[in-house]
């Protein structure tokens, strides 16, 4: 075995590459017994794409985004950053443990939504970060709706689509209305959502709705033209975040594996400078990314992008926390 890398975590043991062995999240350790989380980061499944109006496939976004995470594990050393001079993830100091998915009723949304709401109490009573993998975005709404005992928070949400439908045709937990259900809980105290662009679901009624409910709404442009810093300056401080990625906030060019493609979305740094300054101003307390539909992807580009900002993100964020210790 090659010594040259002592320090890293590979000199003792299996190498463990990412084609070889379990396709869990970063090869991360499984837990398949949902009372005895010990971890935390808990990256939980929600294989669900019932609440799609075009193209159907996010069910399949879970594995995929596992798939692609296996290139992001690092053996026990973490992973050094060049450009922040950091080394992130290290095993010593963050758990991350692979829970598996939510049991999926076919033809159920309401079943299934109940499923997702009570796995991820499961991941929050452990002390775990929530970290969800969808699916289509009707999951965002059972999500926030477990942080029902949790402390407030604020919602930071990346998308094309506003997500802020009240009800059509009897259908209330699409995914068209996750935002609009989540904005209606008691212990969301605001939103702010950026990559809001071109023609979409919601009318001119549902944005002024949603401005009456506390949100904070960014175009793309308006992203670009405000920068990070102006961007981050108009979310709260020093509160609670739970941030929800549809993978269509980014440009196609970069994320085609997605059931409702929008041109003129974000590129990767646009959005990752952006977690990085949310994650130093306030503590996250959970996330979702979903839409990811592989089989509209089949050089896995899009999967391997929402892997990797996870992973970032997740760096980041126990960063801040260690260096707030």
């Amino acid at each position: 075995m090659n010594t040259s890398d002592k320090g890293h975590g590979y000199e003792t043991g299996r190498l463990n590459l990412p084609f070889v062995g379990h396709c869990t999240f970063a090869k991360q350790p499984p837990c398949t017994d949902w009372e005895a989380i010990d971890a935390d980061v808990a990256v939980l499944g929600v294989p669900f794409d019932m609440g799609t109006q075009y193209r159907p496939g996010a069910r399949f976004g879970p594995r995929a985004i596992r798939e692609a995470s296996t290139v992001f594990s690092f053996g026990h050393g973490g992973a050094y950053d060049y450009e922040d001079d950091t080394v992130y993830l290290p095993a010593d100091r963050v758990r991350i443990v692979d829970v598996g998915d939510v049991d999926i009723i076919h033809t159920d949304t309401l079943g299934s939504h109940a499923n997702t709401e009570a796995s991820v109490r499961q991941i929050l009573k452990s002390g775990a970060l929530p970290v969800v993998l969808g699916g289509d975005h009707a999951i965002h709404a059972p999500v926030m709706q477990a942080f029902d005992r949790e402390p407030p928070v604020h919602i930071v949400h990346f998308d094309a689509h506003l997500d802020f439908v009240d009800e059509r045709h009897g259908v209330r937990y699409g995914h068209g209305n996750p935002l609009r259900r989540a904005s209606e809980m008691s212990h969301v105290t605001g939103m702010t959502q950026m990559g809001i662009r071109n023609v979409s679901s919601s009318n001119r009624s549902d944005y002024d709705d949603a401005r009456k409910a506390g949100s904070d709404i960014l175009s793309v442009r308006q992203v670009r033209q405000l920068g990070t810093k102006g961007v981050l300056k108009r979310i709260p401080e020093g509160v609670r975040y739970y941030v929800t990625i549809d993978i269509d906030g980014f440009d196609p060019s970069i994320a085609p594996g997605t059931g409702t493609p929008s041109h003129g979305g974000f590129l990767y740094y646009e959005v990752l400078e952006i977690l990085q300054g949310l994650a130093r101003r306030g503590d996250v307390a959970g996330m979702d990314l979903v839409e990811v539909a592989p089989d509209y992807d089949h050089a896995g580009i899009t999967a391997m992008l929402a892997a990797q900002l996870l992973m970032n993100f997740l760096g980041f964020i126990f960063e801040a926390r260690h260096q707030a210790d």
